[in-house]
Order: structure tokens, then C-alpha cells, then sequence
């Protein structure tokens, strides 16, 4: 019986020294798995810390490039605006140089004479002729030959279509003072009018003309010599400048309409 639980005791002992064994070999492997998991988060959050760094990284070169692109394409839209506008001026000038080489041919004849001059005058075509070969000293009235020069001149001009005139009066600087032209305003006007009702008398639409004093404002020349004064008094028949044409005047007839409607409407 002794021996028999002398036996029973090392059994148990040995089972008890095994279970304790396993045990200790079960909460290393937890412990090991648990640090293997714990370097595994380790590593996937500093993985996700990087990732997170990198999709910042993205976004903030796609708003750069988004930027950018937008830049480019106003950049491109304002190059090709640009380029537009260049074009329709280089048009708008071929145009205008075919026409003032036209208008040069048609009055070749008096040009030759010395009796009329076509000149490009601040960009506006310009048919002048002397104020002597049309005026008397002093009075506003178409001698004979100047009558017959600016019906001469009208024939010309009325044939070219879709033109308007502005017929200048211009002097020298000598002083008038009579009771019919208390200045040299007034004669210019008379001059520029008369000359305007002539044009109209030989055919020119009268919508298409229309008459303006500048006195002795705008010399051509000085006035300090007898050829000087002479050329500064003329009839100058400026082509008037067509600016449905001109680059830029769609916008600015809208702006121009927008603001006759906003002083047209009522006050709020």
C-alpha cells in the first residue's frame, strides 16, 4: 500500500511538473504571438501614418496642378483672344489701306492738278482742298470753280458705298471780325456748311454728310509764312472712320447699351 502511493505521488508529481511545463510554453507563445501582433500594428499605423503623408502629398499637387491648368487654359484662352483681335486689326488695316489706295487713284486727276490732297490724317482718310480755289478772301461762298471742284470731289466720293463724310472748316490765324463773322469760328462754320449743301446739291445722300468748324485750332502747317497760312486754310473732308468694324465694338456697343438701360430705369 505504501508503495503504492509512493508511485501514485511521482506520478502525479511528474504530471503536475508536465502541465506546468506546457503552460509556461503556452503563455510564451501567446506572449510571443501578442508582440508579433503588436509590431504588426506597429508597422501598419506607421504604414497608414505614410500613406496618409503621401495622399496629402497628392492632393496638394493635384490643387497645384488643377491651378495650374486653370492658369494655362486662361493663359491660352487670353493668347488666342489676342491673337484674334490682331488678326481682325490687321484685317480692319488691309481694308483701310485698299480703300485710301482707291480713293488716291480716284482723284489721281485733281491730285496732279495741285488742287486737292488724299492724306492719312491720325488714322482717318482725309480729302482736303484749298480754302483759295474754292472761297474768296474772307467769304463763305463757292466761287465758280470751287462750286464745280466739290461737285467734281462728290461725284467721286458718292460712289463709294456705305461711306459718311464730315466736312471740317479750317483757317489760318489772321483775326475776322465783321458783322457776319464776328470770328474765324464762324466763317470755318460757314464755309464747312456751304461746301456740305454743295456735296448734298451733287447728289450725296444728306444723311451720309455732315459739317464742323475748327477754326484756326488745327493748322497743318505754321503760320508764319504766306504758304504756311495758305495750306492751314482748307476744306478738309474726313471719311468718317466705321466703327461696327473695329475690334472691340461689339463689347463696347454693350457696354454702351447697358448703361442707356440702367438711366433709362426708374429710380428705386
Amino acid at each position: 500500500m505504501q508503495k503504492y502511493i509512493v508511485g501514485l505521488s511521482a506520478a502525479l508529481l511528474v504530471t503536475g511538473c508536465v502541465t506546468k511545463s506546457k503552460y509556461t510554453a503556452d503563455i510564451n507563445e501567446r506572449d510571443g504571438a501578442l508582440a508579433q501582433e503588436k509590431a504588426a500594428v506597429t508597422a501598419l499605423t506607421t504604414e497608414k501614418q505614410q500613406l496618409t503623408g503621401e495622399k496629402q502629398q497628392l492632393e496638394q499637387k493635384l490643387i497645384v496642378v488643377t491651378k495650374d491648368r486653370g492658369q494655362l487654359k486662361t493663359s491660352l484662352d487670353e493668347m488666342k483672344q489676342a491673337m484674334a483681335e490682331m488678326r481682325a486689326r490687321q484685317a480692319e488695316e488691309r481694308k483701310r489701306l485698299k480703300e485710301f489706295e482707291d480713293l488716291t487713284k480716284r482723284f489721281q486727276k485733281l491730285v496732279d492738278t495741285g488742287n486737292i490732297s488724299v492724306k492719312v490724317i491720325d488714322g482717318k482718310m482725309v480729302v482736303s482742298l484749298g480754302s483759295d480755289v474754292l472761297f474768296g478772301s474772307g467769304s463763305a461762298k463757292l466761287s465758280p470753280a470751287g462750286l464745280e471742284a466739290i461737285k467734281e470731289v462728290t461725284n467721286q466720293l458718292k460712289t463709294i458705298p456705305g461711306k459718311s463724310y464730315q466736312v471740317e472748316g479750317h483757317t489760318d490765324n489772321l483775326k475776322i471780325a465783321t458783322a457776319v463773322f464776328p470770328s474765324n469760328w464762324e466763317l470755318a462754320s460757314a464755309r464747312a456748311l456751304n461746301v456740305t449743301r454743295a456735296m448734298i446739291d451733287a447728289g450725296m445722300p444728306a444723311a451720309n454728310v455732315s459739317a464742323a468748324s475748327f477754326g484756326d485750332t488745327h493748322p497743318v502747317q505754321s503760320n508764319d509764312t504766306p504758304e504756311g497760312k495758305a495750306a492751314n486754310r482748307r476744306i478738309a473732308i474726313v471719311v468718317v472712320p466705321d466703327l461696327s468694324t473695329m475690334p472691340g465694338y461689339e463689347e463696347l456697343n454693350k457696354m454702351s447699351s447697358k448703361q442707356e438701360a440702367a438711366a433709362a430705369a426708374p429710380a428705386k
